[in-house]
């Protein structure tokens, strides 16, 4: 069955996830680092889902799961081992018209979870439609050795720049063929390199004045082993 692919902006949203071992724990880390608020339902919980569940963003329940739980919730999200429960919240998803996943059984979802490469702003979906998730994590790997940290850098760059020059009010038929030749040039090769003095002269041959580094508030150097600007 074909898929409609999407990113999700899940900040503030309310999620429910349903189930409390290893799998949910990843969900439930990846649920909050999207910046989403989760209701954690579950008769039990793994160590690491113990952790998560005791910060802030996470809404306990320790109890099973009631179709009730489903209510004021943008997605609901079932990873338990119990194919009973598992129909259960699927069908209290689909009769409230809210999209679906349970963990491993595409027949029961109304969306997936591809595989993921994430690289400061970049990120890279793999899917294989539920087919084959041992393909899609093969696929996520090579992806992972094939995009390094500097995306995260050059990304950064980019839209850093991308910002400032928008912020001068040109028209955009002047800034797009700017933007475009930034792309095309050496820039992601001098990133990767490391190389800030080379960095800085690609930006302001492509330009101009203005447009450094330092001009951006960034510097090769602070930048973490994931390619992610800090805060």
């Amino acid at each position: 069955m074909p898929f409609y692919p999407a990113l999700l902006d899940l900040k503030d949203r309310l999620v429910l996830l349903v189930g409390g071992g290893r799998v949910a724990a990843r969900k439930l880390a990846s649920l909050l680092e999207a910046g989403a608020r989760v209701r954690l339902v579950s008769l039990g919980l793994c160590p690491e889902a113990r952790g998560l569940a005791g910060g802030p963003g996470v809404e306990l329940h320790e109890r099973g799961f009631q179709a009730g739980d489903v209510e004021g919730a943008w997605l609901v999200i079932s990873a338990t081992d119990n194919e009973e429960l598992n129909r259960a919240v699927a069908r209290a998803a689909e009769a409230a018209r809210v999209f679906v996943n349970v963990v491993g059984v595409p027949p029961l979802c109304s969306f997936i979870v591809p595989a993921v490469v994430r690289r400061g702003e970049l990120t890279v979906a793999v899917s294989t439609g539920g087919a084959s998730p041992a393909a899609a994590r093969r696929l996520r790997q090579s992806l992972d050795r094939q995009f390094g940290p500097e995306w995260g850098v050059y990304l950064a760059i980019l839209r850093a720049a991308r910002q400032k020059l928008t912020a001068l009010g040109r028209p955009a038929e002047q800034n797009r063929p700017l933007f475009y030749e930034l792309v095309d040039s050496e820039l992601m090769q001098r990133v990767t390199g490391g190389d800030a003095a080379g960095v800085d002269e690609v930006l302001t041959r492509v330009l101009g004045t203005g447009f450094t580094l330092k001009d951006l508030g960034l510097d090769l150097g602070q930048n973490d082993p994931e390619g992610r600007q800090p805060a």
